[in-house]
């Protein structure tokens, strides 16, 4: 896992859209903004780059996507930066929690198959000689005693 929560891939030369590759020029250009604008939001903590080793900053796919929608929610929909920043937030903390709820629900439904399986292995030991038991059904019919006289 990286810095940002995404996957790092197995294969150092497999690129992802996590993979940082793009100098702030190139995804200055790509996201259609002045690089300025990009290390702004850096310090502003809205788009966080990767860094070099030299501290250089470096973009990636996922990245450019994200400065492409902080300039459309700050252009188009009049939102200011501090309230594009906690929509980020909360998207982030909404797709966590998604991924939170699907893991919880594979553990449940892992453990509904291990509870049917132990179920079967136990009605599979039932001894086949004898007999079920069946309820009696109860009926409101009556039955008249009479005794045996004792003259006959």
């Amino acid at each position: 896992m990286d810095s940002r929560g995404g996957r790092r891939s197995r294969n150092p030369y497999e690129l992802t859209d996590e993979s940082p590759v793009y100098v702030i020029s190139v995804a200055a250009q790509l996201s259609g903004l002045h690089p300025q604008t990009l290390r702004q939001y850096d310090r502003l903590g809205l788009v966080s780059p990767d860094r070099t080793a030299g501290r250089g900053r470096r973009y990636s796919a996922r990245d450019i996507e994200l400065l492409r929608q902080v300039q459309q929610l700050s252009q188009n929909e009049g939102i200011n930066l501090a309230g594009i920043k906690r929509i980020i937030e909360l998207e982030n903390q909404v797709a966590a929690l998604q991924q939170r709820v699907a893991e919880l629900q594979s553990a449940v439904e892992g453990a509904a198959a291990a509870i049917q399986q132990r179920e079967a292995a136990v009605h599979a030991s039932y001894r086949r000689d004898l007999v079920p038991y069946q309820d009696v059904q109860h009926t409101s019919a009556l039955v008249v005693w009479r005794p045996k006289r004792s003259s006959e």
